[in-house]
């Protein structure tokens, strides 16, 4: 059992409260996940000529300092490193794709969590409000969020197999339920040139879907393909630069409730996640429908 949180705000006057709103979400889902938890924001876009990426090492002494240096040395690139906990946020003027590169040479001791010009991740294991106050979320502004809290059943409890998974640029998944067919579907997206990080099956599906979009699909496309090859009972949420979707599985087993207004669209495991948000009186309120996939966007 998980709980699963997403924000998506319509208006942009309310994104300074962004990671306040987010924070309270992510606390009424600790019953359903205790032992650890995730969220991935978009916010503080860097230029385009930049990326920024969270890294992970689950020593709070870690050199980040020198590893921004070394980087910058390798490949004659201006870079900048800041320390969250066990994570690091580090922007370099390079190309994304160098960056990732040199790390997984340089330094396979560090894991990437997330990576792009506007979405950073930050997960670890602990209950939802010490992992959101260890990163400071409440402080965080942006456009849109989603947060997961993990009650491990396929899986170790480790700050790796925690969620959000980001399989490709700026995109990130949460999953509450599990897949049949994960280990098939692993095999096949490897030989599609996917690479994996770790046995849980969510990733599986985060990267399945990373697969659909390269290929040209949209979201609300890549999310439909999954109904068809994906097995298991499953809500997702997904976020990507400018896009936010929910989905859940023909049977519908795992519980989910949306809202939106004129100011904003949330979904949540429970409703108490919901509570909360501004004028949620004023809000529609339904449960998603099986085999249905709702999607928004910025643009």
């Amino acid at each position: 059992m998980c709980g699963i949180v997403g924000l998506f705000l319509k208006n942009p006057s309310l994104r300074s409260k962004l990671g306040a709103h987010l924070e309270t979400m992510l606390i009424g889902m600790t019953e359903r996940g205790p032992d650890s938890a995730g969220i991935a924001v978009y916010h503080s876009p860097v230029a385009k000529n930049r990326c920024k990426l969270t890294l992970f090492n689950a020593d709070t002494t870690y050199p980040w300092r020198e590893l921004s240096g070394d980087l910058g040395v390798a490949l004659n690139a201006e870079t900048d490193i800041s320390q969250k906990g066990n994570h690091a946020l580090l922007v370099a003027q390079a190309p994304e794709d160098k960056v990732l590169h040199w790390l997984k040479s340089e330094h396979p001791d560090v894991r990437i969590m997330g990576y792009g010009q506007l979405m950073e991740v930050y997960k670890d294991i602990g209950l939802p409000a010490e992992v959101a106050a260890r990163y400071g979320l409440k402080q965080m502004e942006g456009s849109h969020a989603i947060g997961h809290t993990r009650m491990a059943t396929e899986s170790a409890v480790t700050t790796e197999g925690s969620h959000p998974f980001t399989p490709a640029a700026d995109m990130c998944l949460v999953h509450n339920g599990s897949l049949s067919n994960h280990n098939n579907l692993r095999k096949w997206l490897r030989k599609h040139g996917q690479e994996f990080e770790t046995d849980n099956d969510s990733e599986v599906a985060a990267r399945y879907f990373a697969y659909r979009l390269s290929e040209g699909a949209s979201l609300k496309e890549a999310m439909e393909a999954g109904l068809k090859d994906l097995d298991g009972f499953f809500t997702f949420t997904m976020g990507t630069k400018d896009g936010f979707a929910v989905v859940r599985d023909g049977i519908a087993c795992k519980p989910a409730v949306m809202a939106e207004n004129d100011d904003w669209v949330a979904m949540a495991s429970e409703f108490r996640s919901l509570a909360y948000l501004p004028n949620i009186e004023e809000a529609k309120i339904w449960e998603p429908a099986p085999s249905t996939v709702y999607t928004w966007s910025l643009q």
